[in-house]
């Protein structure tokens, strides 16, 4: 992945994790790229707030979808409030990915390409 694009999914990253943490009174200290070599999860988030998203499929290497990276990022967001895996912290990921939904930040619809382009389609 080339650095101007990694740069950009890391600004609109940090602009929705912003939008999103804000409404739920979170407070995070950074949103970083995870390591390329990480293979074994999506995303981390640590005691002192840096929350690190893997960009990359593992296999091929392509930029994951920005819904899967958004998801990602509102799972680390919810380990802000709840940090570990119990049903508090699924109720409260579940609302935050709603809220990221509501706000248009968040669209699971799956995308497709043009095969003449190579342009991506939103599925409707």
């Amino acid at each position: 992945m080339d650095q101007r694009l990694k740069r950009e999914l890391l600004d609109s990253l940090n602009l929705d994790g912003e939008r999103i943490s804000r409404h739920f009174g979170l407070r995070y200290r950074a949103i970083e790229a995870e390591r390329a070599n990480v293979k074994n999860r999506y995303g981390l988030c640590t005691s002192d707030g840096v929350i690190k998203i893997r960009l990359r499929h593992v296999v091929t290497g392509d930029p994951l979808k920005y819904s899967s990276l958004v998801s990602t990022l509102c799972h680390e967001l919810a380990h802000l409030r709840h940090f570990n895996h119990g049903p508090r912290f699924r109720a409260f990921y579940g609302v935050i990915l709603e809220h990221a939904r509501a706000e248009g930040i968040y669209d699971p619809r799956p995308v497709r390409r043009r095969p003449d382009s190579g342009v991506q389609l939103a599925l409707l």
